[in-house]
């Protein structure tokens, strides 16, 4: 008798413990989700609808792609169309007249002969330099057929260059892994030592269709 009444006793005390072990633990886990940031829900970025009403290349989703590549200090800008080729003429002198006036950073969007595009986020805008000049938060990107984004692999500087008759993103060993022509019409691509790239285009050697260059305002 006495070891049954031991026996309901401590089924019991063990019941009531682990109760308030659970309510404590309930209440613990309710401060510290006080103190952790929500998740963030992926929003669209600010005037999608205007960018791809003024691109001749960009689809929402490819805007959607790079938004989540680009550095930190380019959120909450607008996407301002600073040049293309189907608006301004093809050329790389009126493409450096175009930016002259901004500091901002830039996205540089081809679309080729076989209806792939791809291009560069450029940290500082495109002018004639005598040397290689910007930063690593410089990429390559391909939009389509498939996304695909290079980043600094920290081997050289090579990041931008460009002049009179011509422009080019990344180098090493002779090979760049974007170049563009003075015409803004021949362009080449090349794995490089800068970003690790693969060709961007299907072939090394392409003509550019369409040229767009995006600033942030």
């Amino acid at each position: 008798m006495k070891k049954n009444v031991f026996l309901l006793e401590y089924s019991r005390r063990k019941t009531a413990f682990f109760k308030c072990t659970s309510v404590f633990l309930q209440m613990v886990l309710m401060e510290e989700s006080r103190d952790k940031p929500l998740l963030v829900v992926d929003r669209d970025p600010e005037g999608l609808s205007n960018i791809v009403e003024n691109s001749q290349i960009l689809e929402a989703s490819h805007v959607r792609e790079l938004c989540k590549e680009l550095p930190p200090r380019t959120v909450g800008y607008t996407w301002q169309l600073a040049y293309s080729t189907s608006r301004h003429g093809a050329s790389l002198k009126s493409l450096y007249r175009k930016l002259s006036g901004t500091d901002s950073p830039v996205i540089i969007v081809i679309k080729d002969a076989l209806d792939e595009i791809f291009g560069a986020f450029l940290s500082h805008p495109l002018r004639p330099s005598e040397m290689f000049y910007g930063t690593g938060e410089t990429f390559l990107f391909m939009l389509h057929p498939r996304f695909k984004c290079f980043k600094w692999t920290g081997e050289n500087s090579f990041f931008i260059k460009g002049d009179l008759d011509c422009f080019a993103i990344g180098g090493g060993s002779g090979h760049f892994g974007l170049w563009v022509d003075e015409n803004l019409y021949l362009g080449r691509s090349s794995p490089c030592y800068t970003f690790n790239n693969c060709c961007l285009s299907e072939t090394d050697d392409f003509r550019v269709m369409e040229l767009e260059v995006w600033k942030f305002s």
